[in-house]
Order: C-alpha cells, then sequence, then structure tokens
C-alpha cells in the first residue's frame, strides 16, 4: 500500500457555486481563477476592460486588488480558486 500525504504547509481555497442569470460585481482581495463549468457569461475585469465572453470549458484570471463584473447569460456553473498565501 502507497499513501500519499498532501503538503499542509500551503493552503488552498475553492468555491463552488450557481450564478443565476444578472450582472453582478465582485472584488477580488487576493488573485482567483474563475473556471466556468457551464454556462455562458461575459465578463469585464476593473472598470475600463473589455468585456469578454467565456463559456463552459474556460476559465479567466483576476489579479489581486482588482474588481470585475460577471453578467451570467443563463445559469453559470462555476469553480473560483483562489490564490495562496
Amino acid at each position: 500500500m502507497h499513501f500519499i500525504q498532501p503538503d499542509v504547509s500551503r493552503q488552498y481555497k475553492k468555491t463552488v457555486g450557481v450564478i443565476l442569470p444578472a450582472l453582478l460585481n465582485f472584488g477580488a482581495d487576493a488573485a482567483e481563477t474563475m473556471e466556468i463549468v457551464t454556462g455562458k457569461c461575459k465578463v469585464r475585469i476593473g472598470e475600463t476592460g473589455d468585456w469578454t465572453m467565456y463559456e463552459g470549458g474556460q476559465r479567466f484570471h483576476v489579479p489581486a486588488a482588482a474588481s470585475f463584473e460577471l453578467e451570467a447569460l443563463e445559469p453559470v456553473h462555476y469553480v473560483c480558486h483562489f490564490a495562496h498565501n
């Protein structure tokens, strides 16, 4: 038998969820990667960024201390991966 011991000195944080059709504003204290599992949305990072379309199987990155807007065009299932400290 073999056992794998995770490195507990590194902390990982993730959230999972569903965003119903809406326009939402988020602030990111730490850098994060938003993985779109299913659904379609438009995202704008920062107040002056361009809107970009994302759908299931794609991801986008948000730098630390940034804000972003997400417009869910249909229910969006996501996994958000936060940077570890």
